[in-house]
């Protein structure tokens, strides 16, 4: 019973950082709404794991963290520079070496 409320609160938790997703003022709000669903996502896929008494949910909750971490890297990356490719440092603004 205990889990089953945890799942609950973890739906929960996921829907109130989809709603923040959709109204955040700012794309970093809207980055870090979208990280924190995918933490809500390992979590409830550990707990479902748990209850159903599969062990190997484990594993693919891990495998789709590290997932969740390198997509968040490369979104905040292409936000920050407009890109994948950061700016080399040795150019100036026009573009010149």
């Amino acid at each position: 019973m205990m889990f089953a409320a945890a799942t609950a609160a973890i739906l929960v938790t996921m829907a109130l950082a989809l709603a923040r997703a959709f109204m955040g003022p700012s794309v970093w709000d809207r980055i870090l709404a979208a990280n924190m669903i995918g933490t809500k996502t390992v979590l409830l896929i550990s707990v479902l794991g748990f209850l159903t008494e599969r062990p190997e949910w484990g594993d693919i909750a891990l495998a789709y963290a590290l997932i969740n971490f390198i997509g968040m890297i490369a979104v905040m990356k292409f936000f920050r520079y407009q890109g994948l490719v950061a700016p080399s440092p040795d150019r100036d603004d026009r573009g010149d070496i």
